[in-house]
């Protein structure tokens, strides 16, 4: 079985997790997806404020983009995001969370 047929094999988030993190075992990866979302929720927020939609394309451009480049520049792999993509983008924001809180070493 691959590991893309064992990712898509797996039926919960708590079993995904672990590999999530594996995916982003590279500190610089993990930086450039904390910047991006960082910069994604900022964008958000641009968005409701100004009421101008674009700023919600420039989130997904940031958060997408640092991630992206995060995968394929640092960690030499293929984002996760293209296996589980709601899943990634459950693991994206509780990696942020772990990173904010300590758990994770930015």
């Amino acid at each position: 079985m691959s590991s893309t047929d064992a990712v898509k094999n797996m039926h919960s988030f708590a079993e995904f997790y672990p590999f999530y993190l594996g995916e982003h075992s590279n500190r610089t990866c993990r930086r450039l997806h904390f910047v991006g979302s960082t910069l994604s929720l900022l964008c958000l927020a641009a968005a409701l404020y100004t009421g101008q939609l674009r700023f919600v394309l420039l989130a997904l451009l940031c958060g997408y983009g640092f991630a992206w480049v995060g995968h394929f520049g640092f960690e030499k792999n293929r984002p996760a995001s293209f296996k589980r993509p709601l899943y990634s983008l459950m693991g994206d924001w509780v990696m942020y969370k772990d990173i904010w809180t300590g758990r994770i070493k930015f």
